[in-house]
């Protein structure tokens, strides 16, 4: 059995990070010349990483396969990114920040890493607006702040529901820079399909343009993954159509191990689903949850009629409202973690009380917040006696203010006005819990491999807190890893320039180029996206929400066929020296096969219910709650506790009854 190192420093929490870096190598600016780092990805995480680690001096070859920067699926985050400078001084701090973090993962997450990260947040927020992101500011001109989910106090900064491509835009400029001045040789369009072990390090890539087909060989001394999440095995989920999980696979078929690769964030606030023709699905930012109130209704007779279009929603009296958040969760009502949420509208939904033709949605109704902003803006505007209609004017022009974007993307969409008409929302597959294994610098089990930003696994646990998506991908690649990278490549500035013209690029390369030939000459039946689509359905059905052993069993019994059938029926047109999205598609779905598979027998092996995540045999509830293993005010878990003894790291489990109070945890042992 391979030991895992997590390198993690001695001593209190708090002192970890600020010891590490006063001992770690360095490398100095003169030897930093001498370097080359491959990034592969470029959004928040790569993008911040290759602005930082060229700004430092080192050579940077920076890959994307969108057509630029820009188009990274950062750009897609909306509501907020979260840091501990307590602007509202309502008690935040560090450790706050750090607890809720850890405890919003389900206790899962490596708390080193986590605390490190709390550090660092609020650097995160000078750095952008220093390069002129323009957050959200209140009356006095400071930076403002709104909450978010699982947490007490208001500490998430915004840029209207614009964040993730305002921060992006701010981390492309700084990228702009080096490109400029040469540090940064930036390619757009290419994909990697394979990392190049020379000597047990990764010394490089093997790289497809996407327009013209060629293969490419690039080398560096060290080679950093930060190309997301692998959401999409669901096929259906808030991920862009392009996001995948290709280069993590690789370096794992390599020799990086895989975390937790069956926890996946389930979103609470998605625009649902309209039918089997949809590729994928659309997120509404988790900041509605601050002035939207959830509910669905009481009687069964109204949801038949809302869904026969015979009553609308807007006539459901106020007291046959069920607002089941604020009921079960009043400390925290409709801003309970992303888990509890999710787990809470499909338990509705399940039950019979969701409000579309699918019967999976519930509302998201901003009439009080309209009500409430109407009423103190005509005070503030010293309108006395102001008519119904004028409260609602004044209001409505509020919440505009504040989510005018988000509301007019939802009526684009669904062709509903939700100043007017609650929106309806049900969870989705969002962010990714799991993903490579790396230790206390980022580093993978392969030497030199680094792995950034979603595409690791190490500070979200189970579950994570909305807005710290963000915060990772920008502390890992603005303060992190440029500490840490220099550590490994201290050892590197004698090693010279990294050649392309060994047999290990020999052999990577042919690999590559086999697939691909595979793929272009197969004479299949059947089309990648419909591989994708029953893949998806498997995932989401077998090892989505609610699992239990007999469908986890099942669907590794039916990855396992598919994948065959794959192998043998995929068809790809067009060829291999030309831009092909159909041919781009046909890797990334290989690699989500062998992923899935994965990802259930992980799920299986965890008798757990954990994160958005449920696992229906593992609860056994007696007295009144026998029969009820859907409620959410009882959790069955285990407790994952991270002991570093310096050489391994295991996870210890430690079963436990934990019993949710307002998501409190009452009672867990946890070391």
């Amino acid at each position: 059995m391979a030991i895992l190192n997590s390198k993690v420093p001695k001593g209190p929490l708090k002192d970890k990070w600020t010891s590490y870096k006063d001992h770690i190598n360095l490398v100095n600016p003169a030897n930093k010349r001498l370097i080359d780092i491959i990034v592969v990805g470029t959004g928040l995480a790569g993008g911040s990483a290759s602005a930082t680690l060229a700004e430092l001096g080192y050579n940077v070859k920076a890959f994307a396969y969108q057509d630029s920067p820009r188009r990274a699926h950062s750009i897609a985050a909306q509501g907020g990114i979260n840091a501990a400078k307590n602007y509202q001084g309502d008690g935040d701090s560090f450790y706050r920040l750090f607890y809720d973090t850890v405890k919003g993962g389900d206790y899962r997450s490596r708390e080193a890493n986590v605390y490190r990260l709390a550090e660092v947040s609020a650097n995160i927020i000078d750095q952008c607006v220093a390069q002129g992101v323009p957050f959200a500011r209140d009356y006095g001109g400071l930076l403002d702040n709104r909450s978010f989910g699982g947490v007490l106090v208001s500490r998430t900064f915004y840029a209207k529901g614009q964040t993730g491509q305002q921060l992006l835009l701010g981390a492309y400029s700084a990228m702009n820079r080096q490109i400029a001045r040469g540090k940064i040789e930036m390619f757009n369009r290419h994909e990697m399909l394979d990392v190049v072990i020379v000597d047990g390090k990764a010394r490089g890539i093997i790289a497809r343009n996407l327009i013209t087909g060629e293969i490419e060989r690039h080398s560096a001394h060290a080679v950093v993954i930060a190309s997301g999440g692998y959401g999409n095995v669901y096929f259906l989920s808030t991920n862009a159509m392009g996001s995948n999980a290709t280069a993590a696979w690789k370096i794992h078929k390599k020799g990086a191990f895989f975390a937790n690769p069956c926890y996946t964030q389930i979103h609470p606030t998605c625009i649902p689903r309209s039918g089997d023709y949809q590729s994928k699905l659309t997120l509404m930012s988790e900041s509605l949850r601050n002035d939207g109130r959830i509910w669905v209704p009481k009687k069964m007779e109204d949801v038949v009629a809302i869904r026969e279009g015979k009553l609308k929603p807007t006539q459901i009296a106020e007291e046959d409202r069920d607002y089941y958040l604020e009921r079960r969760y009043p400390a925290f009502g409709n801003l309970v973690p992303r888990d509890v949420a999710s787990r809470a509208a499909k338990e509705r939904c399940d039950a019979g009380y969701g409000v579309n033709a699918t019967g999976e949605a519930v509302y998201l109704d901003f009439k009080s917040a309209i009500e409430r902003y109407g009423k103190e803006q005509a005070k503030l505007h010293h309108i006395s006696n102001p008519t119904k209609e004028k409260i609602t004017e004044l209001g409505e022009a509020i919440v505009e203010a504040k989510y005018g974007n988000l509301f007019q993307m939802y009526e684009k969409i669904v062709d509903d006005n939700p100043y007017k008409t609650p929106m309806m929302i049900y969870p989705a597959t969002h962010y990714t819990m799991g993903g490579v294994w790396v230790d206390y610098n980022l580093m993978t089990t392969i030497p030199g491999c680094y792995a950034i930003g979603e595409a690791n696994f190490s500070d979200h646990g189970a579950n994570r807190l909305g807005a710290s998506a963000l915060m990772q991908g920008l502390a890992d690649g603005y303060f992190v890893l440029p500490y840490t990278i220099g550590d490994y490549l201290a050892d590197d500035i004698r090693t010279g320039k990294i050649s392309t013209d060994t047999k290990e690029f020999d052999e990577a390369e042919k690999a590559v180029r086999d697939r691909i030939d595979f793929f272009i000459n197969n004479e299949g039946e059947h089309s990648v996206d419909y591989y994708h689509k029953k893949l998806g359905k498997i995932m989401w059905d077998k090892c989505g929400m609610a699992r239990n052993e007999k469908g986890l069993k099942e669907a590794m019994a039916e990855i396992k066929v598919l994948r065959e059938d794959f192998w043998k029926n995929v068809k790809v047109t067009g060829s291999a020296n030309e831009m092909n999205p159909e041919l781009e598609k046909a890797g990334r779905v290989a690699d989500f096969l062998e992923l899935g598979e994965l990802f259930a027998k992980d799920a299986l092996n965890r008798t757990e219910s954990c994160g958005g995540h449920f696992r229906e045999e593992s609860v056994e509830l007696d007295g009144p709650q026998k029969g009820e293993a859907k409620r959410d005010d009882v959790n069955f878990a285990y407790v994952a506790a991270w002991e570093y003894k310096g050489e391994p790291a295991d996870a210890v489990l430690h079963k436990e009854q934990l019993e949710f109070n307002d998501i409190e945890l009452k009672q867990r042992s946890y070391k």
